[in-house]
Order: structure tokens, then C-alpha cells, then sequence
């Protein structure tokens, strides 16, 4: 390594936030890059380590002790090929991804880990702006066409993999842009769209051809998109949100996350529909239902929205502050975890279940909890009422949307409602067809559908050439 004491002699520092009282004013991305010298020395700390548990923590394999080695001796750019060898989309992960490469880092076991998912970031986004990311233009074309349905990250890894492979490649969706949950589900505080539309951009220029609002299924059938592609790709992802079918559900005012999230993504990024009711936390006593990463999101745009209180309830019992590090490394630790939008302001309770809700003419009003057991029983004598105008429900997503598409097609799907499909050749039980992110493994990490959708892409090319130079 180019500093072999650098994690002896430099502490770990993460990039720092603005202040919660200037970011909740917009929906602009708030985290301060650090300086170049900062990174350097950040990317010092990576260690000789041996055998580099990081590789097998990021889901893409990214080649994490080479490229921090490139930073520290300022080879800025080869250090952005490697990264692009193995990653299509370096800054999406490096802003949205939980980062368990670092929960991987051997320096995690007695210290604090590299920060790898900001030198990730650092990387790519001098790469855009040196203007060293350019379109990779296959000059020889294979005469193979392939459909991909979903532009969510999946459905974009697979198709810039086809297109610069030499395929003739379409991406429908069902949204007026591409990004799936990227662009629909993350707020803009978290990952500004902009940073989508320059990836579509060079895809465009690779040979995509991108297929908005097309709903397969519903407007253009399966067989009439089969029958003119030597191949099709479902990168459709898990939207079927879960549910809470308890007394009181159907009050106005209690609303699943997907239908307020991407609502809010649509007015910043000027494309709301007028005919749709809006949903609005603004002058409400919210509570959202459900601890993830979702949830995380509902707390901070309320909060952007103007409610008067925010209250995140979770089913399971407070994590530990730390984590037993001899335990569970190099594995993803449970452990007490704080976001950015908690700091801005939410009350958190842990170990609660909701029984049921109440209401007035019809709106929500409040809601009946209580404390539950290592069963996730209601413990008696436990009981509370939480005030609520707005009720946001973000306990995660059990599955495909089968109606429509799915369900047209007959395809099989396994105990869970996921498309059947294995990672040894992605492909479904119709001919031709190949399944990929959320859709095939369920709701899961932007880094594994970039990889699912890269893997089924040399799948496909294996298919239609009988070998591929995609990289597995």
C-alpha cells in the first residue's frame, strides 16, 4: 500500500452536513464533500491487509485496496476505471449505499473502518467533473435486439452492459424517466436526479434507446415486445408495499410511503400530474410506521414539508448502540443506527406495535399502540394513543406487482411471489426471458440490482453469442 501506517497514524473522519436548519429549508443534496488532501489521507488508512473482506462485503466486488492505493499516489483517473470495472453507477452507491464493505473492513474489528463509500464517491464525481466519463461506443454491432422492462438501477446496469456489448437495446418504463425507486423513491436530499439524467444521457449516446411511460402489459402486450427481441430482461423491481390490515385502515389520511415519496420527487423535479391528490405532511402530526431506510426518508421529507411532529414507530426492540465486533465481523452488524433525517427532528419508539387506528368523518386521528414481546405480542397494561393526521406506512415490500405484467405473462415465481430465476444464468421459466433485481431476490440494496442486472446482462450475451467478454 502506498502508506502502510496510515490507519495507525490518521482516524477515520466522515464527510460532515450542513446544519439541519439550513438543509430542511430545500431539497438539496447537503453533504459536504471533503478536500482532495482529505481524501488522500482518508484513503491512507486502507490496510496491507491481506485477504480484503471488503471485496466480498460489496455486493459488485468492487476492487476496494486497489483504487484507495490509486487515490493516495493521485491517480485520480485510473483509479475511476477500476472503480467503472466493476461498478456501472459509482455515484449512486456512493451516496445511497448502507456500505457494508466498510461493516467488512478488517480495520473494523479494532478500529474504525476505511471510509470507502465516500473515496467511492470522491472518485466518480472528479471523474464527471474533469470530464473523463464519456460514452463507450461499440462500433460492432451483433444484429441482436433486447428488451429490458424497468429502468430502475438493474435495468440500466443491463442495459449499458448489452449496449456497449454491441446488442441493440430498448428499456421500457412506466414513469416519464428512468431511475426506478432511484429517482421515484429517494428523496432529492439524499441523491439529487440530475446525477440519473447524465448517466441516461451517455447511455443514450452508447445506444440505448429509452421507452418512457410504456407499460408493458397494459398498453404494449409481452408477446408482441417477445416476438420482435431475440431477448427480454424483467427489471421491474418489488413495488407491492406491505400492508397493515388492521380496525380502522380504510380512514383517509393513511397512506402507503410509495405514495407520498415519489409525489414530493415529482414536484421538485416538475412533473406532478394536477389530477392526483396530494398527499402533505405540512402542519400534521405524522407518524410513520416502520424503522428502514424508507422510513428514514418519510421522516425527512415531512420534515421539509412543514409537520408539526414526526413519530417513527418500529416493531423491533432498540438495537445496541455498538455491535459485538468479535461476534458478527465481517458480516452486516444490527446495530443502533442514526440518519440524517433523524437528527432533524422525530421521535423514535422502539418495540411498538400499532392495533389500530382511530378517526373523525372519516380522517385518521390518532392510533392505538401498545409494547410488544420477543414475539411481537401486544404486552398488556402497555397500551398508548399517538396523535396522527398523516399515517405513513413503510414496513417494506413483500413482492412484484403480478397484476398486469406478471400475471399475463404465466411466468413462475417462487414461495415469496419473486420471479423464479437463479444467479447461475438468471433465466425464467419462459424462453428467452431473464429476470433481475428486486423482482428476482426481493427488495434489496441499489449495489445488488446493479450487479444482478450486470450479471444477467452476460448472461443474455452469452445466450444470443454462445460466449461473452462481459465481465461476470
Amino acid at each position: 500500500m502506498g502508506k502502510v501506517t496510515g490507519f495507525l497514524e490518521i482516524d477515520r473522519q466522515e464527510r460532515k452536513y450542513r446544519p439541519a436548519s439550513d438543509r430542511i429549508r430545500n431539497y438539496h443534496e447537503f453533504i459536504i464533500p471533503h478536500s482532495e488532501a482529505a481524501v488522500k489521507e482518508q484513503a491512507s488508512r486502507c490496510m496491507d491487509c491481506g485477504i480484503p473482506y471488503c471485496h466480498s462485503g460489496c455486493p459488485v466486488n468492487n476492487q476496494i485496496p486497489d483504487w484507495n492505493d490509486l487515490v493516495y499516489n493521485s491517480s485520480w483517473r485510473i483509479a475511476l476505471t477500476n472503480l467503472h470495472s466493476t461498478n456501472n453507477f459509482p455515484e449512486f452507491t456512493g451516496r445511497v449505499c448502507p456500505a457494508p464493505c466498510e461493516a467488512s473492513c478488517t480495520l473494523n474489528i479494532t478500529d474504525e473502518p476505511v471510509t470507502i463509500k465516500s473515496i467511492e464517491c470522491a472518485i466518480v464525481d472528479r471523474g464527471w467533473k474533469e470530464g473523463w466519463i464519456t460514452p463507450q461506443i461499440n462500433a460492432t454491432k451483433t444484429g441482436k435486439k433486447v428488451a429490458i422492462i424497468g429502468a430502475g438501477p438493474a435495468g440500466l446496469a443491463a442495459a449499458q452492459q448489452l449496449a456497449r456489448a454491441g446488442h441493440e437495446v430498448h428499456l421500457y418504463e412506466k414513469n416519464a424517466k428512468a431511475g426506478g425507486l432511484l429517482r421515484y423513491g429517494i428523496p432529492d436530499f439524499k441523491m439529487e436526479k440530475h446525477i440519473i439524467d447524465r448517466r441516461v444521457e451517455q447511455m443514450q449516446a452508447e445506444g440505448v434507446e429509452f421507452h418512457y411511460q410504456s407499460n408493458i402489459g397494459t398498453g404494449i402486450s409481452i408477446d408482441e415486445l417477445s416476438g420482435s427481441h431475440d431477448a427480454v430482461i424483467l427489471t421491474i423491481g418489488a413495488e407491492k408495499p406491505r400492508d397493515l390490515p388492521i380496525e380502522g385502515r380504510e380512514l383517509s389520511g393513511i397512506h402507503f410511503a410509495m405514495d407520498f415519496l415519489p409525489q414530493q420527487n415529482r414536484r421538485v423535479g416538475g412533473e406532478i400530474p394536477e389530477n392526483i391528490d396530494p398527499v402533505l405532511a405540512s402542519s400534521k402530526h405524522v407518524v410513520v410506521i416502520g424503522g428502514g431506510d424508507t422510513g428514514s426518508d418519510c421522516i425527512g421529507t415531512s420534515v421539509r414539508q412543514g409537520a408539526l411532529s414526526v413519530t417513527q414507530l418500529e416493531i423491533m426492540p432498540l438495537p445496541p448502540k455498538h455491535e459485538d465486533k468479535m461476534m458478527v465481523w465481517p458480516h452486516w452488524p444490527l446495530k443502533l443506527r442514526t440518519s440524517s433525517s433523524h437528527e432533524e427532528g422525530a421521535k423514535r419508539e422502539f418495540a411498538v406495535t400499532t392495533l389500530k387506528f382511530n378517526g373523525k368523518n372519516g380522517v385518521v386521528r390518532s392510533l392505538e399502540c401498545a409494547n410488544v414481546d420477543e414475539k411481537f405480542q401486544p404486552i398488556k397494561g402497555t397500551e398508548f394513543t399517538l396523535k396522527a393526521d398523516l399515517v405513513l406506512l413503510a414496513m417494506g415490500f413483500v413482492s412484484p406487482v403480478h397484476e398486469g405484467l406478471l400475471d399475463s405473462m404465466g411466468i413462475k415465481t417462487d414461495e415469496r411471489g419473486n420471479i423464479l430465476a437463479t444467479v447461475n444464468d438468471y433465466k425464467t421459466s419462459l424462453e428467452n426471458v431473464f429476470g433481475a433485481g428486486d423482482c428476482r431476490r426481493g427488495q434489496s440494496l441499489v449495489v445488488w440490482a446493479i450487479r444482478e442486472g450486470r450479471q444477467a446482462a452476460r448472461s443474455v450475451d452469452q445466450m444470443l453469442m454462445g460466449s461473452s467478454n462481459l465481465p461476470d
